[in-house]
């Protein structure tokens, strides 16, 4: 009898396909379903990972744009919280200036602010490369608020609306800045680099001398050289310009910075750098803004 006629050899436990012995169609729909199965799991993890929460810095480690935007914001909390206390104690305790007898004002927040701030900024810049200590850096921008709050305070008091002409210049030149630098039309080089590191030694050669000339008083004017005029125009304005433009650039190189920081993936902790860089170049500009529109209104 042949053996496909034996009922025995129909039994399914003799039917079993051997492993060395599977059909070339039954390998090749087997791999296909592995493979399947394979892009399926590959894509529910894909899934996954886009419907997760972004990474923040917190998680990663990292330095990124939107961590550094929270620590300056912070920093300018801090800023503008002492500068109130600066501007209470320039006048005496009082909110309006106009309100102030002239024997009441005092400089000491202006001083003190601008003395602790320059030292804490010395500090903060030749350490950093080692450590990056926020407690000064939170210590900067409380002296830096004294020092805002002071000097705000007492130009208002001699030019009445002058804090808010400059606080609004301020703004709009931020703005203007950073949206010329997120749109790629202004960019950092090394030769736009070297120009204005030769206009910067040369400004605190300039405001150095104008110093010393006011304290021997050799100068005349509340601004010394800067009240002097040129063709008819306050030596000031035409300096002030300038030192707008530098502040502006400067400005481009603190964003370049964290953009920098952030693609390549520098410490978390060196956003407080970013954040410092960005708060001294605005409160610099914002200075220099006041002090210009000053000299205008003196002028006049």
């Amino acid at each position: 009898m042949a053996a496909s006629g034996n009922f025995a050899f129909n039994n399914p436990v003799f039917q079993e396909q051997r492993p060395g012995l599977t059909p070339p169609a039954a390998q090749t729909n087997n791999a296909a379903a592995s493979h399947q199965a394979a892009d399926v799991a590959s894509n529910a993890r894909l899934e996954g990972m886009y419907a997760a929460p972004t990474a923040s810095s917190a998680n990663t480690g990292r330095m990124t744009v939107e961590d550094t935007v929270v620590k300056t914001a912070g920093l300018f909390g801090i800023l503008l919280v002492t500068a109130l206390v600066g501007w209470f104690w320039t006048l005496g305790g009082s909110l309006m200036p106009t309100q102030v007898e002239p024997g009441s004002l005092t400089m000491a927040p202006w001083i003190i602010g601008a003395f602790v701030g320059f030292i804490l900024a010395l500090v903060i810049t030749f350490t950093s490369r080692k450590k990056v200590r926020p407690a000064l850096i939170w210590a900067y921008a409380a002296a830096e608020g004294l020092f805002v709050g002071g000097i705000s305070a007492f130009f208002e008091f001699i030019w009445p609306g002058v804090v808010l002409q400059a606080t609004v210049a301020t703004l709009v030149v931020v703005g203007v800045t950073l949206a010329l630098f997120a749109s790629g039309k202004v960019r950092v080089t090394k030769k736009a680099n070297k120009i204005f590191m030769i206009a910067m030694v040369s400004y605190m050669v300039f405001a150095l001398v104008n110093l010393v000339l006011m304290w021997t008083g050799v100068t005349n004017g509340a601004f010394g050289l800067y009240s002097m005029k040129v063709a008819g125009i306050p030596l000031g304005l035409i300096i002030g310009l300038l030192v707008v433009l530098m502040a502006a650039y400067s400005l481009v190189q603190d964003f370049d910075l964290v953009q920098q920081g952030a693609r390549n993936g520098a410490p978390r902790e060196f956003g407080w750098i970013g954040a410092f860089g960005i708060m001294v170049t605005v409160v610099w500009l914002y200075v220099e803004i006041l002090r210009m529109i000053a000299i205008l209104r003196g002028s006049n």
